[in-house]
């Protein structure tokens, strides 16, 4: 199992994830499972269309869900391309656009009504990236942000971020930084951590698996609630990668090795569980 990294902050769990699973067994009912999908879930890949769960991720977190009381996957895809990877799962709900869109169980995606008037302005803005970006660039239009990716060109990295930081100034667009890419959306209060913020406030326990920068707000609101209630359980997961896995291993409790480590990691933890 993977050991403790204390990272700049004391965590609130237990000193390995055996011992963090066992404090979890017993509020299982009460304890929420929150994922990230890309570079957590799944491995990063060159075209962001292309990316596939890990092997044995679907199967462990289809294990793992009737034994909790939510799973989950909260990422800056739309819901509807999550609901493409993860609609065959009973009772996992989709937080898409670091939370602008959600589906619960597998109803109906609501948009946070503040995000829909930016539509158009999104629309534009992917016509004039296609129109001005240097070829190498993948431009991804998510409907509510769009998302300038340069991991085919790392070497574009500087203009196209220099670029996507003076359309947001332009536009008045708050801007999300990722791995080799940098994401446009509206200036609307909604993020990761303020999901998790407000799911938590009703369970027992909680743990979180991200790999990104955006991560580190969801890990943030684990740490608020376990302070608040120190009878709360919550476990903070970074999924180690080259580009931002530093900074997010000092944000959590445990690191795990890659997307493909996790399937092994959630089917081990399956048994813990009653």
């Amino acid at each position: 199992m993977p050991s403790l990294n204390l990272g700049n902050q004391q965590p609130k769990t237990p000193l390995n994830a055996d011992q963090a699973w066992r404090e979890t067994a017993p509020r299982a009912a009460e304890t929420v499972l929150f994922f990230d999908f890309d570079g957590t879930l799944a491995p990063v890949d060159d075209d962001p269309t292309a990316v596939q769960p890990a092997p044995k991720v679907l199967a462990a977190i289809e294990a793992l869900a009737p034994a909790v009381q939510r799973v989950a996957i909260v990422s800056a895809r739309p819901v509807d391309f999550l609901r493409d990877h993860f609609g065959g799962l009973t009772g996992v709900d989709l937080y898409g656009l670091y939370g602008l869109e959600h589906s619960h169980s597998g109803g109906e995606t609501v948009t946070e009504p503040a995000a829909l008037p930016w539509v158009p302005t999104m629309a534009e803005l992917t016509e004039l990236a296609h129109a001005e970006l240097p070829t190498g660039t993948l431009i991804e239009f998510k409907r509510l942000s769009v998302a300038l990716h340069y991991r085919t060109a790392p070497t574009l990295g500087p203009t196209v971020e220099q670029w996507g930081r003076e359309q947001a100034e332009r536009l008045g667009l708050r801007v999300q930084v990722g791995r080799m890419v940098l994401e446009l959306k509206p200036p609307v209060d909604r993020d990761k951590g303020m999901v998790i913020d407000e799911v938590v406030q009703t369970a027992g326990g909680a743990w979180y698996f991200g790999d990104d920068v955006s991560d580190i707000k969801a890990f943030a609101a684990l740490r608020a609630r376990a302070a608040a209630d120190p009878s709360f359980v919550g476990v903070c997961v970074a999924v180690a990668n080259p580009e931002t896995g530093q900074e997010v291993a000092e944000a959590a409790d445990l690191t795990i090795d890659s997307p493909a480590a996790l399937g092994d990691f959630l089917q081990t933890a399956a048994h813990h569980l009653p």
